[in-house]
């Protein structure tokens, strides 16, 4: 039986991105992340929300994909989709000596889901306006410095007899 380890979801940044810098010039972005599952109070019969507290790693990619670097223009609410895979890391405590391990989400793309800043833009703008775009709309990180391919032209309505 084939396996399968991919993770799709939409949440927030629950902090701003802690980038670190390698010897041999790679880079990760460690962030944290939440999204809320919703479930029925039994109690209650009101439906609430339940906050689960997600810790990501993007890295820099020999092959292109700088994701430690797009992860480190993102900031602390921001309204993100995240695709990745979950990657348990182990590793023997320096102090205690004691063996330890941690569920993480490693990140393949992102995409930035518009919405309005609060503060002013960069630029000087108003507060609400749209900030500066990071990438091109609906672009996907995966994807990005590759040029968009023109729209198709909407086919052309043929006459019914």
């Amino acid at each position: 039986m084939g396996n399968l380890n991919r993770v799709m979801l939409i949440g927030r940044l629950t902090r701003e991105p802690e980038v670190t810098e390698f010897k041999n010039g790679g880079k990760v972005a460690n962030l944290g992340f939440a999204v809320h599952n919703t479930r029925k109070n039994a109690q209650t019969g009101e439906w609430e929300e339940t906050p689960v507290w997600l810790n990501m790693k993007a890295y820099n990619h020999e092959h292109g994909r700088k994701l430690a670097d797009l992860a480190a223009k993102l900031h602390k609410g921001k309204q993100v989709f995240v695709e990745g895979h979950l990657v348990l890391e182990q590793w023997d405590g320096k102090e205690d000596g004691k063996h330890h391990s941690k569920l993480l989400v490693y990140v393949d793309a992102v995409e930035f889901l518009g919405e309005k800043r609060p503060e002013a833009d960069e630029a000087g703008g108003e507060p609400g306006a749209e900030g500066p775009a990071d990438h091109a709309p609906g672009e996907h990180v995966a994807d990005a410095g590759w040029p968009e391919e023109p729209a198709a032209k909407p086919a052309k309505a043929g006459r019914r007899k």
